[in-house]
Parts: C-alpha cells; structure tokens; sequence
C-alpha cells in the first residue's frame, strides 16, 4: 500500500498544523477549513476504513474526537459541530485512510448534507435488524 496524504503528514514528510498527538491518533488542521476550527482526526497506522480498526483502535480514534470536538468547542464557540467519518467512496470517502472530520457549525455556514428518509414500515424494520449480527 502506497503511504497516504495523512501518512505522510503524520510522518512529518508533508508540512501540517498539528492539534494533537498521541500514541495512535494524529489530529491537525483540514487544509480545506470549511469553517475555521475544521479538524481532521486519524489513525497513525494507516487502515483504509473504520471496518478496518479493531475495538481497541476504533476506542482510540474516538476518545481523540470527543477530545478534538471539546478543544474546537472551547476555542472557536460555534453554535453546533459535526462529527463525520466516512468509508469507501460511495460513503463520501476521499482518502484512503480512516479518519473523522470534527467540524464546528454555524447557521446559514452552507454546509449540507442531504438524508432522504425512507421511514419503512416496523416490520420492514424488523427484517432489517434480523440480518444484522452484531458480535
């Protein structure tokens, strides 16, 4: 596997504002600030996807967000934020290494984010729920 953008960065081969630190996770400024505050969180080790970590490793990423997500709070006071991870590029993915965007929020700030709701029927419902198994 070629090392990703965010591998590079995390190397110090690629120039970045570093937040944070630690043992598994690596936080810096978005290049592409939607609003300032705008935070990407990742994995030191570079798995493609969230599928990819194990429940240590997922534990991590997100104690790293909730961290993230109180500092960008503290710091920039914004009405809301929003915390988005995405996998494979049919989930809006765009580099191929896990991370989640923490991204403060503000009314009329022209972020969107489309959500066609469905609401099938509790039965359907059902049937949905009965192929997931969760171990």
């Amino acid at each position: 596997m070629q090392p990703s953008v965010f591998t590079r960065i995390i190397r110090g081969e690629l120039p970045a504002a570093k937040v944070f630190e630690d043992e598994h996770t690596f936080a810096f400024m978005d290049a592409g600030q939607v609003n300032p505050g705008h935070v990407l969180v990742a994995m030191k080790r570079q798995v493609e996807t969230l599928l990819d970590l194990d429940d240590d490793e997922a534990a991590a990423l997100f104690r790293t967000v909730a961290r993230v997500a109180r500092a960008v709070d503290a710091a920039f006071r914004p009405e809301g934020i929003t915390v988005l991870q995405a996998n494979r590029p049919a989930g809006w993915q765009t580099v191929p290494h896990v991370h989640v965007h923490v991204l403060p929020r503000h009314a009329g700030d022209g972020v969107e984010l489309t959500w066609p709701r469905k609401e099938p029927p509790l039965d359907e419902l059902r049937e949905l729920a009965a192929r997931i198994r969760v171990e």
